[in-house]
């Protein structure tokens, strides 16, 4: 019974035995390398089994990035939040679905839950006073206004505010309703002076009685950009200020739209300040023509009076009796008078002219043009660009272009000034970028596949060239015997000698203390790496020495052969 189990123990013995001489420090390696391959092959499982992740949502204000977060966890959907928690990854075969069913519950929202008429949903309408159901239609209106003003391209939140005045009782005046709105938009992005037009029309066309002019609108960075005002001067200062503003940045980008066609995009500046005649004038100016004259009413008078007259010396009443002087006898005197009045009225042409001058007339343009010049390779020692000015014929042209297209006139004092001159950064030299795109895929998946790749290259060469030649060895030292250690020592010993008969009860002999030690120096021997392999390159030598000596002519011409080549 006794042998049958020494035969148990002796390969548990050995193992043991074997993991004793292979030394702490060889032990401690074998164990780390295998905990690390073992994590990277976990890891590598984990990011190959992971699905490609994609943008869902970017630039996200905090209330909206929680409100997609708790949708995503509520539905168990692995997400990502990138960029301090302004974007969502999600998996690229749900990003679509995700996107209908966040704006089905109004996500993003844009910093802000606008509520639109859906507060009338509820069934408690019966129950609530007059008083919160015209606050609820305020709220809904200014919710609804904000969906609709958010849906212009570029803007991110939007808030609106109305009042809408109460009339109050046995009171003449009505106040008007009154809006503001505030707008942010993506990035560095500027709503255009005609979109917020667009903006103040659409809010006054959805409120009852509101004016466009008593729309105000500001941006997120506090700049406003409508004024709400009814006063005259008001509006009319802030018009000429955008009629002189917009005029010089129309003439702005038509300089360097031109330019840039020749030089090249980004190697003209241009500025332009146009000085405006801001008065309003009102002209009447009324010309008669003496030599068009028309007889417009002509009236004639023809009068015819005669008189007679005879005197008398007596004085009777026969002499006051109707022809009285007839029959009598005496002086007669007699008298006849015509006269001829003719009147005519002349109607002369006239003309009258009403001339309006109105205010935004260009007085004076004055115009600063700087334009970059060549490039041409860098100089001996040095890595920047080497500039090139413009020559003169060229810069004549470009001012003759620059006159016309701002309709250049000497007589009012316009002044253009075209400058060549170096721009700062242009004399680097460009960089060697690759595009986002590598053999018609996308570089980013191809960094991720060439990541993965490299790692499970670096683990394959770890196991083949580390690990297996360690546990190679150490297994090897552990399914030897010591009965085989022994032989092949007696082996070793003894030379050609018959090793020793085993006895009756094919025990082994037992070998002595001192012949122990020898042979686990020996397997210390076999299994030191740098041992076996100084073995190997003796015996290699040993080898080649072998052959050079039997062959020296050949080895002489393969020597010279190499030689040879090398030079």
């Amino acid at each position: 019974m006794r042998p049958a189990a020494a035969r148990e123990g002796g390969p548990l013995n050995s193992f043991l035995q074997s993991l004793k001489n292979l030394g702490t420090t060889r032990l401690m390696a074998i164990v780390g390398g295998g905990v690390v391959v073992l994590a990277f092959m976990i890891y590598l499982v984990a990011r190959m089994s992971s699905p490609q992740m994609e943008l869902l949502y970017g630039g996200l204000d905090l209330a909206d990035a929680n409100g997609i977060v708790s949708r995503l966890e509520a539905q168990k959907i692995p997400f990502e939040l990138r960029r301090d928690g302004t974007e969502v990854w999600v998996p690229a075969n749900r990003k679509l679905e995700l996107r209908v069913k966040m704006a089905e519950q109004q996500l993003p929202s844009g910093g802000s839950m606008s509520t639109g008429y859906e507060l009338f949903d509820k069934g408690d309408v019966l129950g609530s006073t007059s008083f919160v159901q015209n606050v609820n239609l305020l709220r809904a209106l200014e919710g609804e206004l904000a969906r609709t003003i958010r849906s212009i391209d570029k803007v991110k939140m939007v808030r609106v505010h109305l009042v809408m005045p109460k009339r109050e009782a046995f009171s003449r005046d009505e106040q008007e309703p009154s809006a503001s709105v505030v707008i942010k938009t993506e990035g560095n992005y500027r709503l255009s002076p005609q979109q917020v037009q667009a903006v103040q029309h659409l809010v006054a066309a959805a409120v009852p009685k509101l004016k466009p002019s008593r729309i105000s609108i500001v941006d997120d960075r506090g700049t406003l950009l409508a004024r709400g005002t009814d006063d005259p001067q008001t509006v009319m200062a802030q018009t000429a200020q955008d009629l002189k503003l917009n005029t010089e940045q129309r003439l702005q980008r038509t300089i360097e739209q031109l330019l840039e066609r020749s030089v090249g995009v980004g190697r003209v500046r241009a500025e332009v300040s146009v000085e405006m005649d801001m008065d309003r004038v009102a002209t009447t100016n009324e010309t008669y023509d003496p030599d068009g004259q028309v007889v417009r009413s002509q009236v004639t008078v023809e009068e015819a009076e005669e008189t007679n007259d005879a005197e008398s010396s007596s004085i009777s009443v026969s002499r006051n009796l109707p022809d009285a002087g007839a029959n009598s006898p005496g002086a007669r005197s007699q008298s006849r008078q015509n006269r001829t009045q003719e009147t005519v009225n002349y109607e002369i042409s006239k003309v009258v002219r009403n001339q309006i001058k109105e205010m935004g007339s260009v007085k004076r343009i004055t115009a600063a043009v700087l334009v970059d010049g060549r490039y041409g390779p860098p100089a001996e020692g040095t890595k920047k660009l080497t500039y090139i000015p413009r020559d003169s014929a060229e810069m004549e042209q470009l001012n003759a272009l620059v006159r016309t297209a701002i309709g250049y006139e000497p007589n009012r004092g316009d002044q253009v000034e075209v400058t060549n001159m170096p721009f700062v950064g242009n004399d680097e030299p460009e960089p060697d970028m690759a595009g986002e795109q590598l053999f018609g895929m996308d570089r980013d998946f191809i960094e991720r596949v060439a990541s993965s790749l490299g790692l499970s290259i670096v683990a394959i060469l770890f196991l083949l060239l580390v690990l297996r030649p360690l546990v190679g060895r150490a297994i090897d030292s552990m399914s030897a015997s010591p009965a085989a250690v022994d032989g092949r020592r007696l082996l070793s010993d003894h030379g050609g000698m018959a090793p020793a008969l085993l006895g009756p009860g094919g025990a082994p002999p037992v070998p002595a203390p001192d012949m122990l030690s020898e042979e686990m120096d020996t397997v210390d021997e076999l299994i030191d790496i740098d041992k076996v392999e100084g073995r190997v390159k003796a015996s290699s030598i040993r080898k080649i020495s072998e052959i050079v000596e039997k062959h020296p002519e050949e080895a002489l011409s393969i020597i010279r052969s190499w030689m040879y080549s090398d030079a």
